[in-house]
């Protein structure tokens, strides 16, 4: 047989025999569906005082810039995001505000992946602290620790008599709706340096002693939320680690959360949109995403 015979024969059975691998297995002759990604959780994931706004629901004052978009844009992923500020575990299951349906309503068996941040407006443990602690600091001027000594254990008490529990409680509900999904829980990224910050007292007002109060409430609260997602087969989001050094008393461009006063968001005490980046990209670090 001449040569050029022999390399159409040849030619031909390499792509008759694609052809049939392709038919069997279904490989490359259809493209595979992006997964469908769902956003749930409070202030946190919605990236409430980042710009733009969601203009789709304003009373939950959600940005398109927030974390799950950023990993939706990244990876691909189908997002359906119904976070909203100010929500609570509660809401994962209850309606927050009126047309407003509860967060888990979102779900199904088709969820692939799911993220979130919840718990810490559970008992306005976040309100209630940074609030009671910036105005005793003001009143004492940055002295002592006036804060510990007026509330003492009673906010950690809280996280573990009522937030924890009710924590598992969503996450139950979660994985019941959406038995398929991979279940993401961030932490909540540093908002107090470990110790204080003299510099920092005009735009977090709070008591040199009272600093490491609030950073061992925040630290409770994690641990928390720690436990509760790997007794529900969630993934936990450490952010322990990678958020040092980037709380609110940094300056614009190192940190990662807003301060109380004099910062650069219509929302004090939340994560900017380095914040909600840097958010995103560790999540997805960790889950192997992207």
């Amino acid at each position: 047989m001449p040569k050029h015979a022999t390399r159409n024969v040849m030619a031909t059975s390499f792509a008759l025999a694609g052809a049939l691998a392709l038919s069997l297995t279904g490989g490359a002759a259809h493209a595979t569906a992006p997964p469908e990604y769902v956003a749930l959780g409070d202030s946190y994931s919605a990236g409430s005082g980042v710009l733009p706004v969601d203009p789709t629901n304003l009373l939950c004052l959600r940005s398109t810039a927030n974390y799950p978009h950023v990993i939706a844009a990244r990876t691909g992923a189908r997002l359906k995001d119904v976070t909203c500020g100010a929500a609570q575990t509660k809401d994962f299951t209850a309606s927050q505000y009126p047309g407003v349906a509860p967060q888990v309503d979102a779900l199904s068996a088709e969820t692939d992946l799911v993220t979130l941040t919840i718990g810490g407006n559970d008992n306005g443990t976040f309100i209630n602290a940074i609030t009671a602690c910036g105005t005793a600091g003001v009143l004492t001027g940055g002295k002592g620790n006036p804060c510990e000594k007026a509330y003492g254990t009673s906010f950690t008490d809280q996280i573990e008599t009522n937030t924890y529990p009710a924590l598992k409680n969503a996450l139950r509900a979660v994985r019941a709706k959406a038995p398929n999904a991979r279940v993401a829980v961030l932490g909540y990224p540093w908002i107090t340096p470990a110790a204080a910050d003299p510099s920092c007292f005009v735009k977090l007002p709070v008591a040199a002693g009272d600093v490491p109060y609030l950073r061992a409430i925040q630290t409770h609260l994690n641990a928390a939320v720690e436990r509760a997602s790997k007794e529900t087969g969630a993934t936990y989001v450490d952010f322990s680690r990678v958020s040092e050094g980037h709380d609110a008393c940094k300056a614009a461009g190192t940190r990662w959360i807003e301060p109380l006063l004099f910062g650069g968001s219509l929302v004090p005490v939340h994560p900017n949109a380095l914040g909600e980046r840097r958010m995103a990209e560790h999540t997805m670090s960790v889950l192997g995403l992207g």
